[in-house]
């Protein structure tokens, strides 16, 4: 394949992942300006309920957005199934930075906000699954876990690139601007992206194409068959989401709430995280085409099962050095996870429902256990008055992903089956 065809398809499979955690990170980060601009009655506990809530529901709407673009990756092929993804996230990204607040329309705003998120939620519902699957299907030969980790940093540089943007806005801004305006500039400043990325997936419609043929519809193949292996997908994907959510996401809103952090530091500290993440991801994508993937996979899931709640009382201190501390040993655990577990997927699952299993599979983490964990570990924080819930949510989380390892194979020297004609 041409250099440019290699760096289109690097580009295009990157693109919609910076974009997506961008997105959703800036809303996390932004959790305690978005709530006072949509729920301003509130005292700060509804408040961050209430914005949890609608953050959850955006990650709810995802896996009926896996099934829908899960299905046109696999009938109509992954390039037309990535540009429809990220066409719908422009149009989420655009009313997030328009849609009046409730002070200039009452209650529609926070239903418009709900609305928005939902649409974001089904535009992106396939888009990490489909596009690792391209990232892979298209690797060079013994460099399908680099490829699919480069893919993957996507989100780290996508949180990066939030967590930046939320720094610069509380650093430059005064509380009361940010509040009033400022926490929307993050949401115009993505526009950039999106259309750039809308653009390149453009340019993939040369490249080739599945092979056509009558075939069953994968979402029913993945129902009567293939049940076991989504439960497997969903395990193996479960400490990677939670993880995610609790210490790079809502870590902004606990920290500031249970540690007295500035928002500024928080950012600070997300900004730190996720400029350390990429290189780690990438460097154990490589490391995993050389020694194989799930004794990788297996050390980090145990560091995040024995290690979350320690690295949670480290940053609760609220030191410096405790926060730096916990946030490394999180960035060494599910930057491994981060970088090796989407070529152990594609290589474990069938070619002609891949999109659709995966899809489904990461939807059930990364939508259902990884959306709600931010609300989740709220309401545990207020009913049991342990500020350590996020860290136990986390701990078990990587206990489900160590069994799923347990049952996983790792073929990750044999040739994966796939239909794509690759130009001579």
């Amino acid at each position: 394949m041409a250099p440019a065809s290699r760096i289109r398809i690097i580009a295009a499979g990157v693109i919609g992942n910076i974009l997506e955690w961008y997105d959703f990170s800036i809303y996390g980060f932004m959790a305690v300006q978005i709530g006072g601009a949509f729920f301003p009655d509130g005292d700060p506990l509804s408040q961050a309920l209430s914005v949890f809530g609608v953050f959850a529901a955006g990650f709810l709407a995802r896996p009926v957005g896996a099934i829908a673009i899960g299905h046109i990756g696999d009938r109509a092929g992954r390039p037309t199934a990535l540009t429809l993804s990220i066409g719908g996230m422009i149009v989420a990204t655009l009313g997030m930075g328009l849609v009046p607040d409730y002070a200039t329309i009452g209650v529609a705003a926070p239903i418009l906000l709900t609305v928005l998120r939902l649409i974001q939620g089904l535009a992106v519902g396939g888009e990490s699954a489909i596009a690792n699957v391209f990232m892979v299907e298209y690797a060079p030969a013994g460099r399908r876990a680099l490829s699919s980790a480069i893919g993957g940093a996507g989100y780290a540089v996508g949180i990066q690139l939030a967590s930046l943007a939320a720094l610069a806005c509380a650093s430059l801004l005064s509380p009361a601007e940010l509040q009033a305006w400022g926490w929307r500039i993050p949401f115009w400043l993505s526009l950039v992206v999106a259309l750039f990325g809308f653009y390149i997936r453009r340019t993939l419609k040369d490249l080739p194409k599945p092979v056509a043929g009558e075939r069953p519809s994968p979402l029913a193949e993945v129902l009567d068959n293939h049940l076991p292996l989504v439960l497997r997908i969903a395990g193996l994907s479960a400490f990677a989401a939670i993880g995610f959510q609790a210490a790079f996401i809502y870590i902004a809103d606990w920290l500031q709430r249970v540690g007295d952090v500035s928002p500024a530091d928080t950012f600070k500290v997300t900004s730190i995280s996720m400029l350390l993440v990429t290189p780690v991801s990438i460097f154990f994508g490589w490391l995993a085409d050389h020694v194989g993937r799930r004794n990788l996979l297996l050390a980090s899931a145990v560091l995040g099962l024995l290690g979350s709640v320690p690295f949670f009382m480290l940053m609760r201190q609220g030191t410096t050095s405790g926060i730096y501390l916990g946030q490394a040993g999180f960035v060494l655990a599910l930057g491994v996870q981060f970088g090796v577990q989407g070529a152990l997927m594609v290589e474990t699952t069938p070619e002609p429902i891949r999109c659709t299993a995966l899809a489904i599979g990461n939807n059930i983490a990364w939508s259902i256990l990884g959306g709600l964990t931010p609300l989740a570990a709220t309401v545990l924080i207020h009913h049991t008055g342990d500020e350590l819930s996020p860290a136990w949510l986390v701990a078990t989380a990587a206990g489900a992903t160590v069994v799923a390892l347990l049952l996983a194979p790792d073929p990750f020297k044999r040739e994966i089956s796939t239909r794509i004609r690759r130009p001579l």
